[in-house]
């Protein structure tokens, strides 16, 4: 059944991703508050929707880049896409991305006049990046190069720069909890290309779920999502007690990973697609809870 245009422009822009953006800028915030006890709002609310706009952009660049280049076929196991299924023209499409980026660039022009220069780099790499993902000569997507991507600017550039727009400066704990907010993210591009593997080798497409193969790929998402929960003493020093809040979601994340390992590649992959990225969005929200209180 074909959606509506205005839920084709929803199915689009993939709603379900926002988390994976709006998660670092809240914890980044809480690490604020807990160092400064106040919250720059204005900053704060400009941040978090131009993560989503830059999230949206690269999501919507992503879905003609991927049509433009042949990559996504019938055979597809992940869901519909507006441009291939014809719901959405190519060139429409890519002018809403380009829309997208436009309105992030407008907020990050006030977030410039806030935090100064610094800021002018982060947003033109996050800009640059969300393009290049499946953009360009050679799309980061094409290249083992997602889970990398992910981590640096879901996670350290998303948390590091949400701390230094609240606080101008940035310290050790900061990056450390970027990281492995970070870590789970990249868990999110994992599932996505392993559960596309067999489809993307064919196509050229030569992701790190391509180049290590699947028994490697299922070992790397057991390291991304158990991680994190390993990591968490090195925030005792500032959190105590708390740094152990989020261990709270580790029995659901080792189910998780139980399922990643038994499950058979197929369209089930979607579902744990959904399942790691809520993972990730409570995991940084019990991470922001211990830092708030």
């Amino acid at each position: 059944m074909t959606p509506g245009r205005l839920r084709a422009w929803f199915l689009a822009c993939r709603p379900k991703t926002l988390s994976v953006s709006l998660s670092p800028v809240v914890v980044g915030t809480a690490i604020a508050f807990h160092d400064s006890g106040r919250v720059a709002w204005l900053p704060l609310l400009a941040a978090a929707l131009a993560a989503a706009l830059i999230q949206v952009g690269t999501n919507l660049f992503n879905d003609v880049g991927d049509f433009r280049r042949g990559t996504d076929t019938p055979d597809r196991l992940g869901p519909k896409r507006a441009t291939a299924e014809g719901w959405l023209g190519a060139g429409v499409v890519e002018a809403g991305a380009w829309l997208a980026f436009a309105l992030a660039f407008l907020c990050g022009i006030y977030l410039v006049g806030h935090g100064g220069w610094p800021i002018v780099g982060i947003g033109l790499a996050s800009l640059a990046a969300g393009w290049a993902y499946t953009g360009g000569p050679a799309p980061i997507a094409y290249r083992p190069l997602g889970e990398i991507f992910v981590f640096i600017f879901f996670g350290l550039v998303a948390v590091g720069g949400s701390y230094y727009l609240q606080t101008l400066t940035l310290t050790l704990v900061a990056l450390i909890a970027a990281a492995l907010v970070g870590i789970h993210a990249a868990a999110v591009i994992t599932v996505n290309n392993y559960r596309d593997r067999d489809g993307d080798a064919r196509n050229g497409k030569n992701t790190l779920a391509v180049l290590l193969g699947r028994p490697a790929t299922r070992r790397l998402y057991t390291g991304e999502i158990l991680a994190p929960y390993a990591l968490l003493p090195l925030l005792a020093t500032s959190l105590g007690w708390l740094a152990a809040l989020p261990l709270l979601l580790l029995p659901l994340a080792l189910k998780l990973v139980r399922r990643f390992h038994r499950e058979a590649p197929g369209p089930v992959f979607n579902d744990i697609l959904a399942a790691t990225a809520g993972q990730q969005l409570v995991f940084a929200m019990l991470l922001a809870v211990a830092f708030a209180i």
